[in-house]
């Protein structure tokens, strides 16, 4: 495994066991699928130049116009949770609940 392959592959793990263990506020998590969205971005992106695709160049701006998407999702919805409960915490939100 190549230092660059080793760097990519440990910040999408990074991201991920963030996600997966410090749960605690709304804006955390969705920093935490950024990191990980940015990290296959740019894996991707140095994927299609090392093989010299062409056929899979608008790969990773696709990958990046979801991420974007994703974000700004995201984003509504933290301030649509913090305007309804008051907080972003995720233990305070029920989805049981409307």
């Amino acid at each position: 495994m190549t230092p660059v392959h080793f760097s990519f592959s440990s910040a999408f793990m990074l991201g991920l066991m963030g996600l997966a263990f410090h749960r605690t506020h709304l804006l955390s998590a969705l920093l935490c699928l950024e990191g990980m969205m940015l990290s296959l971005f740019i894996a991707l992106a140095l994927w299609v130049m090392q093989f010299e695709s062409t056929m899979f160049s608008a790969g990773p701006l696709l990958l990046l116009a979801f991420s974007a998407c994703e974000a700004s999702a995201g984003l509504a919805l933290l301030v649509a949770t913090a305007r309804t409960h008051g907080t972003d915490r995720l233990q305070n939100l029920n989805l049981l609940q409307c």
